[in-house]
């Protein structure tokens, strides 16, 4: 690369040549041929129309024009190596960025609304913006519209790293004077009461119990189809329908309103909710703060900046580490 007359590569050959006055000792510096470092000097002498090292006796020294290069040289080299080649670190007290995340409501209400709030004392100059899921999250994250991607795991893509952040599994949730939900929820109970459930996106994509549900060889009575895992409680509210609820959702909502929950009368598998990265983004310690944070807070847990989080440290390092690694 040549800025100018001068081949920037150059200036690396320079510093050397200052620093040690020789060309054969230079050369092991640069790990090239003398040969090699005879011609980078031959260059640099036409360029600064200067001799900078001639030979005294049995050693070389400096014209008063090398002199002058010294510090200048050593100067632009520096503040290209601190600038460019090593990273800044990163402060999370002093850093000002915003960090995109797609997520749905049952993600951000059990998960971002207490770890943004947690995040905001040691970051207050991160700015999150929070999106809503879409029909092509991965797409999304793709192209660079979102730093983060908040989702079941089976829903992220194999081509980017990710982290596994927690597991949920799922409860009945109804009105508190249901007379079902006054005693324990029997299969048969459940296939004949009225159920409220949710589909997302134009594509309409059953929330993730339905499908299980299906399995059961029954089919449950679908009367109300919701936007949102949000909207399931106050739709539940003053009728004798229920929904089907990941438990920590289940959980927020009985303990502020007259909901209560049950245990469902057959298996549904839990969810693992993950949190995934573009790979180009894997040496980006500010979304590594982030995801530690998130791996924190998914545990029930308020990171402090002196609490012993080596553990979930460990796992999030291990998350970043393995996506720089080749693909076999």
């Amino acid at each position: 690369m040549r800025f100018g007359r001068l081949d920037l590569n150059l200036l690396v050959a320079l510093d050397a040549l200052l620093t040690e006055r020789s060309v054969s000792l230079a050369a092991d510096k640069l790990c090239l041929s003398q040969s090699a470092t005879s011609s980078a000097l031959g260059r640099l002498r036409d360029y600064f129309g200067d001799e900078l090292l001639v030979v005294k006796g049995r050693n070389m020294i400096l014209t008063s024009r090398a002199e002058e290069l010294i510090e200048p040289v050593r100067a632009v080299l520096e503040q290209i190596r601190t600038t460019i080649t090593v990273a800044p670190p990163f402060d999370p007290a002093t850093a000002d960025r915003q960090i995109r995340i797609m997520a749905s409501d049952y993600s951000t209400q059990v998960l971002l609304s207490h770890a943004l709030a947690l995040m905001e004392k040691e970051a207050p100059g991160i700015r999150f913006e929070i999106q809503p899921m879409n029909d092509s999250p991965v797409e999304t994250l793709e192209r660079g519209y979102i730093d983060l991607l908040l989702t079941i795991d089976y829903a992220i893509s194999t081509d980017h790293p990710s982290q596994v952040l927690f597991e949920d599994d799922y409860v009945v949730l109804g009105w508190e004077d249901n007379p079902a939900m006054q005693g324990e929820m029997t299969r048969e109970l459940y296939f004949q009461l009225g159920h409220v459930t949710a589909r997302f996106g134009k594509a309409r994509v059953a929330a993730f119990d339905e499908w299980f549900v299906k399995r059961q060889k029954q089919q449950r009575r679908v009367e109300v189809v919701a936007p949102t895992f949000l909207s399931l409680a106050g739709l539940v509210i003053g009728t004798n329908r229920i929904a089907t609820v990941h438990r920590r959702m289940a959980e927020t909502f009985a303990r502020n309103l007259p909901l209560v929950t049950r245990e469902t009368p057959f298996t549904i598998p839990p969810i693992r909710e993950a949190v995934q990265w573009h790979v180009s983004n894997t040496n980006d310690p500010a979304l590594r703060w982030v995801v530690e944070r998130l791996a924190q807070c998914s545990e029930g847990r308020a990171p402090t900046p002196n609490e012993d989080a080596q553990s979930k440290r460990d796992e999030v390092e291990m998350a970043f580490r393995m996506s720089q690694q080749p693909a076999n």
